[in-house]
């Protein structure tokens, strides 16, 4: 690279993009969004019990360091110069939970993953508290269901079955976050003096926070027995909450925070009322911006916060569609069943499949989230004939994701009132072009992926580099040269689309009623509830020759 090309690079920034199933550090050019390097690093992800989903948040915070380590190297050998680094932002998986001691920086206990559902007890206990069991109850105050999914009820459970944690709380030591929460605190000095915040679009997804005055919520807060004093204070997704305190950007202001799907909402600039976007990751998001008005789901979609972009700027708020198995059904795929050694084998597979064959799958592996939430749901493939084999099961679970797509943008455009013309796509799964085909086929409209997938990264570092007292970043979309689209049109017509969409939906309805939180009177689950999917997929092939449909639950 010539000097003059050096010197025309002008300000950059840095986004930590810590998700489920990895961490990466990528940094931007302020005025095209030019990607200019990254590095990823992926995370282990423990189970420790069935349903039980975990994170060592030392391992989150390693990769952290990793990541901006080996990225600012490869800058260097880019010979571009660090310095130019003016600013840091940070997305996260979202309601992911973490309890540390302030005092030594510890963590108390892993990480409880967003997926995890050891909480079901939990709810169906806290739901007796609320008059006609209506897990809605709080809904017009926080946008959510009473949920597994949501930190309050992660975090009711770690006071409630670790020792340590509620000495912690009695001592005046715990202090509770979200990733980022966790990252910001660590990052900015830890137990030296490091800020303990988290934004708006985060603090939504606690249901301790109340979505219309943004501030901790002390009826909640007393509903579910949890202390005001160890929640971080709330700030907008856009302001300088610290300065790195180690490492290679040591001095650079960390100054964006949003959730990842706010995140890619923002990076796919769908800044308009009505604008959408839907990310492919471990699970998959679909959010439409519905502007400074906060709409209510009749339809099983979440209020949430889309963003808060500075101080004194107004808060916007998004319907989202929340699934929790997408991409998490390749990694599942390639580590349980072992049918691929990687994700991209998938895609070969499905390519050469070219159809299901009349196999359907639902990745129920943690319940079925929007529109059902319903937890007692559990992986179920069916449809198996002596002729299924791998690839037509590599192709059922790419549609899959589709048809779970399919079901969360139908129950959108109910509520929006106005159907989508077309969707924007974001994450790592969009680099599938049989996934982003299936897609457009399933939906009957066409899909629009930017040539740069790593739309959240993208969006944390907008909103760091338009903070005040940053001021690098212009975030009008038609100053980021750098991002162009590619379509893909529906190629099947839309009887056949009907057609494959209920037969899913037939799926979908024997997938329920699997689980229940109460265990046997022996102490034991039955055998057949606590086998393996895969055991079903292997043995019905060899047993139940010429058999029409076989069924089982999934890990």
């Amino acid at each position: 690279m010539a000097a003059s090309d050096r010197m025309v690079l002008g300000p950059l920034v840095g986004s930590i993009d810590q998700g489920t199933s990895s961490t990466r550090f990528l940094v931007f050019n302020a005025k095209t969004a030019e990607l200019l390097s990254h590095h990823q690093v992926e995370i282990q992800q423990k189970f420790p019990k069935e349903g039980w989903v975990e994170q060592d948040p030392k391992e989150i915070l390693k990769s952290v360091h990793e990541c901006v380590e080996r990225t600012c190297e490869k800058l260097q050998q880019l010979n571009i110069d660090i310095t130019n680094i003016k600013a840091i932002g940070v997305s996260n998986q979202r309601e992911t939970t973490v309890v540390w001691d302030k005092t030594t920086g510890e963590p108390l206990y892993n990480a409880i993953v967003w997926l995890d559902l050891r909480t079901q007890s939990t709810v169906e206990r806290l739901l007796k508290r609320i008059p006609g069991k209506n897990k809605s109850f709080f809904k017009f105050r926080t946008g959510l269901p009473l949920s597994t999914y949501f930190s309050a009820v992660k975090l009711r459970w770690l006071l409630d079955n670790v020792e340590e944690i509620r000495q912690a709380v009695d001592d005046g030591r715990a202090m509770f976050g979200t990733i980022d929460s966790w990252l910001i605190w660590s990052l900015t000095g830890g137990k030296n003096g490091g800020v303990h915040c988290t934004d708006v679009t985060n603090a939504s997804r606690t249901m301790l926070f109340n979505i219309h005055s943004l501030e901790w919520d002390p009826e909640l807060c007393q509903f579910f027995d949890i202390p005001v004093e160890i929640l971080p204070k709330v700030r907008s997704s856009s302001e300088i909450y610290g300065l790195m305190k180690s490492g290679a950007l040591t001095g650079v202001p960390i100054s964006g925070c949003l959730g990842d799907q706010s995140a890619a909402l923002v990076g796919q600039m769908c800044f308009q009322d009505g604008q959408a976007k839907n990310t492919y990751g471990t699970g998959c998001f679909l959010l439409c911006n519905t502007g400074q008005k906060s709409v209510f789901s009749q339809h099983g979609l979440l209020t949430t916060i889309a963003y808060k972009l500075g101080r004194d700027k107004p808060v916007c708020y998004a319907l989202e569609g929340s699934v929790a198995i997408a991409g998490a059904v390749v990694r599942w795929l390639r580590d349980n069943l072992g049918i691929v050694k990687t994700a991209q084998e998938v895609e070969k597979l499905a390519a050469e499949a070219g159809t299901s064959y009349g196999c359907y799958f639902v990745p129920a592996f943690s319940g079925l989230y929007a529109p059902y939430w319903e937890p007692s749901a559990r992986g179920i493939i069916c449809g198996l004939t002596q002729f299924t084999n791998k690839k037509h099961i590599a192709f059922a679970a790419l549609e899959a994701v589709c048809f779970q797509t399919r079901e969360i943008l139908d129950a959108m455009n109910k509520d929006c009132g106005i159907p989508l013309n077309q969707l924007q796509v974001d994450g790592g799964m969009t680099n599938n072009k049989v996934l982003m085909q299936l897609q457009s086929d399933i939906l009957c409209i066409p899909v629009v992926k930017p040539s740069m997938p790593e739309t959240t990264a993208l969006g944390a570092a907008m909103a760091a580099g338009a903070a005040e007292g940053v001021g690098i970043w212009s975030l009008n979309p038609g100053d980021l040269t750098a991002v162009t689209c590619e379509r893909f049109e529906p190629q099947i017509n839309p009887e056949e689309s009907e057609f494959r969409y209920a037969r899913w939906k037939k799926a979908v309805m024997k997938s329920m009623g699997w689980e229940t939180s109460e265990a046997p009177s022996n102490g034991d689950t039955s055998i057949f509830c606590s086998l393996p999917l895969g055991f079903f997929i292997m043995s019905s092939m060899i047993m139940l020759i010429g058999a029409k449909y076989v069924s089982g639950t999934g890990k």
